[in-house]
């Protein structure tokens, strides 16, 4: 994978018509990207890595991209928003992932390959077949007023990986390990780059998720199973029902109060794995 690999498969109207590729990041491609936006870099700079050495997710966790085999992009997005609305960009981002990895597996799907759906935890962790593909991670950045600057959407999806480091090894997965598939990543960057397109301007026109809500609920794996909520207020169990327009997860508990679970505020957890 290369720059001009990548641009070869552009089909897009914004997102990564402004490319920058990089071989080897000692920081994450975040970074790089809020760099260039403080440089006036338009919306939908996209920057790539093949190698991201010193990656971050969620929760200060660790997000390593060993080099060649995944898939380390962070988008400048100056939208339209307020910044409540701004977590709204992470769940159209899972969404977008999700799509687009489903649709090279389908379009490589052999009779003797599996049929793999490809689904989202709450709120935007991409999972195959019980294992986590991508991690998502969204920063933003405020005017002297406290209104939305720009922000950035760093995506990080495992695509050719086969070995994981023993303590994720339970959870984590790539395209490849688990459904048997190798797709192409430029290509991969081009269907989520296209989806999430589609999806931010019906965000921006409605400011909400109503008009991706259903498609995001028919990805959800939470929908219909058991949560544990993780609430720094108390802990509670429930069951997840679906989100609402605002992102936020809907869970029903033991009392029958619905609850709306807002990401970054908790966190939530099946009962019985990962997936849940």
């Amino acid at each position: 994978m290369n720059k001009e690999t990548i641009e070869g498969q552009l089909a897009t109207a914004w997102a990564a018509r402004n490319l920058v590729y990089e071989p080897v990041t000692d920081g994450s491609t975040n970074d790089l990207v809020k760099a260039l936006a403080e440089q006036g870099a338009p919306h939908g700079t996209l920057v790539v890595t093949e190698e991201q050495r010193e990656g971050r997710g969620r929760n200060a966790r660790v997000w390593l991209c060993p080099p060649g085999v995944n898939i380390a992009m962070s988008l400048l997005l100056r939208p339209r928003l307020a910044l409540a609305d701004a977590p709204l960009l992470t769940l159209i981002a899972g969404l977008s992932v999700a799509e687009g990895i489903e649709a090279l597996i389908s379009e490589a799907r052999t009779s003797a390959a599996g049929d793999f759906a490809v689904g989202i935890k709450w709120p935007n962790d991409v999972v195959i077949d019980g294992k986590k593909i991508c991690g998502i991670l969204t920063e933003s950045a405020l005017t002297p007023e406290g209104r939305l600057k720009y922000c950035v959407i760093g995506i990080g999806i495992n695509v050719h990986q086969t070995t994981f480091a023993e303590e994720v090894r339970e959870i984590a997965g790539s395209v490849l390990s688990v459904t048997g598939i190798r797709v192409s990543r430029s290509a991969l960057i081009e269907k989520v780059c296209a989806a999430f397109e589609r999806h931010f301007a019906a965000l921006e026109e409605a400011g909400s998720l109503a008009p991706v809500r259903e498609a995001y609920e028919k990805r959800l794996l939470n929908k219909d199973r058991p949560v544990r909520v993780l609430d720094p207020r108390g802990e509670y169990a429930g069951t997840a029902l679906g989100i609402d327009e605002r992102g936020a997860l809907l869970v029903r508990t033991a009392d029958g109060e619905v609850c709306a679970v807002n990401a970054g505020e908790v966190s939530v957890r099946g009962l019985y794995h990962y997936a849940d």
